[in-house]
């Protein structure tokens, strides 16, 4: 069904499969000159701009990809979830799956950012598995949420696209946390998507290991198992009426 789910983007499409490459080669080029040619922006460190950015984007546009389409999964497949035996609560996790298929399109783009610059690549890399998994998770739960509520309340899709672009810009990806002043930095690291985005950073960029963050990772884990539970239990209490709402 994610398979079926990315081929039918592309039904009738002279391209294909080649707009997944192309959409995120688009964003990173127009964000790169907007920040890099507009706005001066400077290396960060001894990384191009463009590089860094690239690791900030990529898990946000899956993460956000996901949990976006999850929000309308239930309603979009009201002929699915009204057969009695369907177990509705696998679609958010088809469009997890099928998100993490154009996921490793823009992990080969930014791999080709970092070969085009010289940058070299160390055991530390494969890190991106574990944040990864973090993020696939936090989506998973607040995927579970959104879409069986968007039945009920079809506001929770408009509320969950104001609430992503609020996080987009309220997440360290074309800004770095260091210019704010301390105090704002805390509160900002409560956002726990900022630990994806500064491990993706650490893990092609910085090499530093994950478990150098011991602290926030248990505050992050917390933060994801909770969204899992809630979700879930939400999903499942709402689960016998979708057949009734739709």
């Amino acid at each position: 069904m994610a398979k079926r789910e990315i081929a039918a983007q592309y039904v009738g499409s002279f391209l294909g499969f080649v707009w997944t490459f192309i959409k995120p080669l688009v964003m990173i080029c127009v964000f790169w000159f907007v920040f890099s040619v507009g706005f001066k922006s400077m290396p960060m460190g001894d990384v191009p701009f463009v590089v860094w950015l690239a690791a900030g984007l990529a898990p946000w546009f899956c993460f956000a990809d996901i949990v976006t389409s999850s929000t309308f999964v239930v309603v979009g497949n009201s002929h699915l979830v009204k057969k009695t035996l369907f177990p509705s609560q696998i679609l958010p996790v088809i469009k997890l799956l099928s998100g993490l298929i154009t996921h490793a399109v823009f992990l080969s783009i930014l791999l080709g950012l970092l070969i085009f610059q010289g940058i070299s690549l160390s055991l530390y890399s494969l890190q991106f598995i574990y944040y990864l998994c973090c993020f696939s998770l936090l989506a998973l739960g607040i995927s579970w949420m959104v879409a069986s509520l968007n039945v009920f309340v079809r506001d929770t899709g408009q509320i969950v696209v104001v609430i992503l672009q609020v996080g987009f810009w309220g997440t360290p990806i074309f800004w770095d946390i260091k210019m704010m002043p301390s105090d704002v930095q805390f509160w900002l690291k409560f956002n726990p998507f900022y630990y994806v985005v500064q491990g993706y950073r650490e893990s092609f960029l910085n090499f530093v290991p994950f478990w150098h963050h011991g602290l926030y990772t248990v505050y992050f884990w917390t933060v994801t198992l909770l969204a899992l539970l809630v979700g879930a239990y939400v999903f499942r209490k709402l689960k016998p009426q979708f057949a009734d709402v739709l």
